[in-house]
């Protein structure tokens, strides 16, 4: 199941990428409609990576993902284990708007599904996860765009998440 879509939205690329790449505690808060806070777990974080299982709220999906922002402007992940699929990859970039905002693009592709459950998986995320998961990561960085404190520094002076995994600080 090969997936690319993209959309326009009112956050800024930065904010894009602090959004995919916030592997604190913050992040069932930032992705509140589609990550189910119980089944969130950080298993191993780098300057530039981590490993981070996740699932979605309201049913009993669930992925172990390495994400990996080391290249500028762009977010990747490798499907490290899963409960529907054997293997799996993605990429999200971020890149802005003249008007302003960013331009997302994406591409999410699962395959080699485990039985007869996966094979459903892939089929309803094929047929409809073109749509949802635009409209779902649109609503979550358009909230975030309008949310005040969200250009840069958060409101106690920090950088962003992002910044301070890269350098090296405690993220949850």
């Amino acid at each position: 199941m090969r997936l690319r879509f993209g959309f326009d939205t009112a956050a800024t690329p930065e904010q894009v990428l602090d959004a995919f790449t916030d592997t604190t505690d913050r992040r069932p808060e930032i992705w509140r409609s589609t990550l189910d806070p119980a089944k969130y777990e950080v298993r191993e974080r780098g300057d530039t990576w981590a490993v981070v299982r996740e699932g979605s709220a309201g049913t009993r999906i669930w992925v172990l993902l390495r994400y990996d922002w080391g290249e500028p402007g762009v977010v990747r992940w490798e499907l490290v284990d899963s409960d529907h699929c054997d293997t799996g990859r993605g990429e999200v970039r971020a890149t802005p708007r003249a008007e302003g905002g960013s331009r997302v693009d994406a591409v999410i592709d699962h395959r080699h599904p485990r039985g007869l459950r996966g094979r459903a998986i892939l089929l309803v995320q094929r047929l409809i996860g073109p749509i949802a998961f635009a409209r779902m990561w649109r609503r979550t960085l358009d909230r975030l765009a309008a949310a005040p404190g969200t250009s840069g520094a958060e409101p106690s002076g920090q950088p962003p998440p992002r910044a301070r995994a890269r350098e090296g600080g405690p993220t949850g």
